[in-house]
């Protein structure tokens, strides 16, 4: 198989984040199912921060059993600037954008698209979900690279079905709102959170490296910690715990389901 034509694969495997962005247009004027939806977002991301750092531990876990001092510390090193940068750099990127949009309110322009509250957090998860697809993209070069193209093509099939749904969390704070993005917006979204699975793989075709892998996924992490927060400071505005604790389960589920797919490949 050509790199022209794991590079095709590797765009089939992000773009199907796509499937998912149209349910943020829905309209969900009852506050049970915003939540519900709020909810299943939060599971499937959850699912995400742990899938991100159990594959940004390994090289540290790997170095560390057997007992090179250097590795773990570089890595590690890696790890917490990475993840304290995703976390804390969306935290004063929000602080402003806050900023921007109290100015904006002062002048009474109503805040419409991405310039949203709900805009502005389905960006942000696009961007922690896009952090993470680029580290998929790698594997899914490195296999090809190495001439594991079987694998490199379950790969592809596992990462597609998972994208698919990454794209509803994507939109889940769009559901509900009060206009619904427009396709344009939702398109950007889906350029952000999947574009870079097909970037990746680009990359993972022409060099392996470990450090990268470790800093976009430790990137990643913070960014989805950060968005986790945020999702569930929204749910407990709604007050439904019940209908939260089913929806977080829903989507933690979601997420197991079809990373089993990106495992059975790896077996």
């Amino acid at each position: 198989m050509s790199a022209g034509d794991i590079a095709v694969l590797g765009a089939i495997a992000g773009f199907t984040i796509f499937i998912g962005l149209p349910l943020g247009r829905l309209r969900a004027p009852m506050p049970r199912v915003k939540a519900l939806l709020n909810a299943i977002a939060v599971g499937i991301l959850v699912f995400l921060l742990f899938d991100v750092l159990e594959h940004a531990w390994q090289p540290i876990d790997a170095a560390a059993a057997e007992h090179h001092v250097g590795p773990v510390l570089g890595y590690g090193l890696v790890l917490a600037a990475g993840v304290g940068l995703g976390l804390l750099g969306l935290v004063y990127f929000d602080r402003w954008m806050a900023r921007r949009s109290a100015r904006r309110r002062a002048a009474a322009a109503p805040a419409a698209g991405w310039r949203s509250p709900a805009g502005q957090l389905a960006l942000l998860i696009a961007t922690g979900i896009g952090l993470h697809n680029f580290a998929e993209g790698l594997a899914i070069g490195n296999s090809a690279a190495q001439g594991e193209i079987a694998l490199a093509v379950l790969l592809v099939i596992g990462f597609g079905l998972h994208n698919a749904t990454e794209g509803f969390g994507i939109v889940a704070p769009l559901a509900g709102a009060d206009t619904r993005p427009s396709w344009t917006f939702l398109a950007v979204l889906g350029l952000i959170g999947g574009g870079p699975t097909f970037l990746g793989t680009l990359v993972g075709q022409r060099f392996t490296s470990e450090p990268l892998s470790v800093a976009f996924l430790a990137l990643a992490a913070g960014s989805i910690l950060y968005v986790v927060i945020e999702l569930l400071a929204v749910g407990r505005k709604l007050a439904l715990k019940q209908t939260t604790s089913w929806g977080i389960l829903l989507g933690l589920a979601l997420g197991f389901a079809t990373d089993a797919i990106v495992i059975a490949a790896g077996a």
